[in-house]
């Protein structure tokens, strides 16, 4: 095995854990051998290399949403309760964790019934801007309190998986199986998706192939965007790993398979980075990321992870650093993406093989549990909440876990079709039949209704969006709108609605280029005045520039002076 000596503290109540590292470790090399490059296989005695996209493909990824999504992993099994603190069960909580319970003096209340640890509060803006949404009590009957079935799991959605038997495909694999049905004669233009971190994980992984351009760590994917080329095949890169000269061979396969290491040099240089992040691991991911997003490399999914999650022993220093860096890191993307207004076209949740038991461990630690949050980002969340019913902290099982309030599943197929768009059938499909049952999170792309679910917003009912109306073509026509410019010659434009619908308002410079999002929001009968300057970036200079209203399938321009 490689020189890797990671092994965490052995709870006093999780006997076998070190030899269970073991056996993950192993099976995490047999899972992941495809790094660098997607879906590197042979097929017969031909090598498959990439090529543009069939008409069929291309006709699918037109199809497609604009919307991209970040999985988060946090590797080893996150601490729900050091997430997500229950105010109205605190006095549970504390007696529970005797020396490592968080003070109320240091846990930021975001609403009466729930908050954050005061070293999140970097994500306090987020809240306030509508962009932040915790659910509670995610996990699945029967849960399994192991690392790598628990992993499986998460990527599989096959609640049969026992040790090494289980379904060898993903849920995401699944879906890009039927996305690009020819994908290893002709994959798309840009990678299906890109992971950072190899570490034993089937979440892209389908029957004949994996659909991610992988790579072990954000080093290699650096050198990828800054270089053009794929990482070096030096020894020295492998060290005395017993499996050194297998990678060795399957990367080089790899590097000559896909050509997307070439696409990805030029979207990073295209995306400029216009925040300053931290210097840390997960910090560099997202600051990558951002830059490949503002650069319209066109990958669709992405999955980054962040390891140290596994807190058997001196939880509060190691989940404190944890939880800083994750929530400093995830602001400043969503401010750095903003720039460019692609914040609302940008969802990122986390997950976590396990959550971790209600009492403490003999050494300052927790072990290995059941239901644990899920925690979602970004703008088309639509508003900030706490999501589900909170599991109860007095009637555990008989191991002190919290039992899962929120099956996991739900949450992936509403993330596919109502964020990805992904056709309900289809959904059900992918999570191997598992009945469509959404969560209201904010977005819908399907137009399904959601059922009611408990909703914590600091308010007492979620909030709502007008109905839509259905006009017919006189509505449409008799849609009112101009420019003005009051007093202080800012750029308004005044629209007058007949009905309500979802009003898109995009701006072009003289060159037919788009430099940004005015409206995109649902717009009730009656009139607006919009001003143009507030709504777009402090740099946008002086000069003539386009409006484009889009209603339904109406569009409408006209030109507008910025001064």
């Amino acid at each position: 095995m490689c020189n890797i000596n990671n092994t965490p503290y052995k709870g006093l109540q999780h006997e076998g854990h070190d030899q269970e590292h073991k056996t993950w470790s192993r099976r995490s090399f047999l899972q992941a051998l495809g790094i660098a490059g997607s879906g590197s296989m042979m097929l017969g005695s031909n090598m498959l290399t990439a090529s543009a996209p069939s008409p069929l493909t291309a006709a699918i990824a037109a199809a497609e949403t604009d919307n991209i999504l970040i999985l988060i992993r946090l590797s080893g099994g996150n601490d729900g309760l050091s997430t997500v603190i229950p105010i109205e069960q605190y006095d549970s909580y504390a007696n529970a964790r005797p020396n490592i319970y968080i003070p109320e003096s240091k846990v930021l209340k975001l609403t009466d019934e729930f908050g954050v640890p005061s070293y999140m509060q970097a994500l306090e803006p987020m809240w306030g801007d509508g962009q932040f949404k915790a659910v509670h009590g995610v996990g699945y009957q029967n849960q399994s309190l192991s690392h790598f079935t628990g992993s499986d799991i998460y990527a599989n959605t096959d609640l049969t998986t026992t040790g090494f038997t289980g379904l060898d495909t993903g849920w995401m694999g699944r879906h890009f199986e039927t996305l690009y049905p020819d994908y290893l004669i002709n994959p798309p233009a840009s990678p299906a998706a890109i992971q950072i971190g190899q570490f034993g994980n089937l979440v892209f992984q389908g029957e004949e192939t994996n659909y991610a351009f992988v790579t072990s760590n954000i080093d290699q994917l650096e050198e990828i965007a800054e270089s053009g080329v794929v990482y070096g095949l030096d020894d020295a890169l492998f060290g005395d790993c017993m499996y050194g000269d297998q990678l060795k061979f399957l990367r080089g396969v790899a590097n000559t398979t896909y050509e997307y290491a070439g696409l990805i040099h030029e979207a990073y240089e295209r995306g400029q980075n216009q925040v300053e992040y931290q210097d840390n691991g997960f910090a560099r991911q997202l600051a990558l990321l951002a830059r490949l997003i503002k650069g319209n490399l066109g990958t669709k999914v992405y999955m980054i992870s962040m390891g140290g999650f596994d807190t058997h022993g001196n939880q509060p220093l190691a989940h404190e650093r944890l939880m800083t860096n994750l929530s400093v890191a995830v602001d400043n993307f969503y401010d750095d993406i903003a720039f460019t207004q692609q914040d609302d076209k940008v969802l990122s949740m986390t997950f976590s093989e396990f959550g971790r038991r209600i009492f403490e461990n003999g050494s300052n630690g927790t072990d290995h549990g059941k239901a644990a949050p899920t925690l979602f980002f970004g703008s088309g969340l639509n508003g900030s909440a706490f999501v589900g019913e909170h599991p109860t902290l007095d009637n555990p099982d008989g191991r002190g876990n919290l039992e899962y309030t929120m099956d996991f599943r739900d949450l992936y197929a509403t993330v596919l079709a109502e964020w990805l768009c992904v056709d309900i059938p289809l959904v059900e499909q992918h999570l191997l039949d598992h009945p469509y049952a959404p969560v209201n999170l904010g977005f819908n792309c399907s137009g399904v209704d959601f059922p009611d679910i408990a909703y914590s917003d600091g308010e007492p009912t979620p909030p709502t969006q007008p109905e839509p109306t259905d006009p017919n073509p006189d509505l449409l026509n008799a849609v009112v709108h101009k420019p003005f410019y009051p007093t202080d010659n800012a750029p308004h434009i005044y629209l007058e609605m007949p009905f309500t619908a979802h009003v898109d308002i995009q701006l072009y410079n003289i060159l037919g280029q788009n430099v940004g999002t005015v409206y995109n929001e649902m717009m009730t009968e009656g009139s607006m005045e919009i001003n143009i300057r507030e709504r777009m970036p402090e740099h946008l200079s002086t000069g003539k520039y386009i409006y484009r209203i889009q209603i339904q399938d109406k569009k409408m321009s006209k030109s507008v002076m910025v001064a």
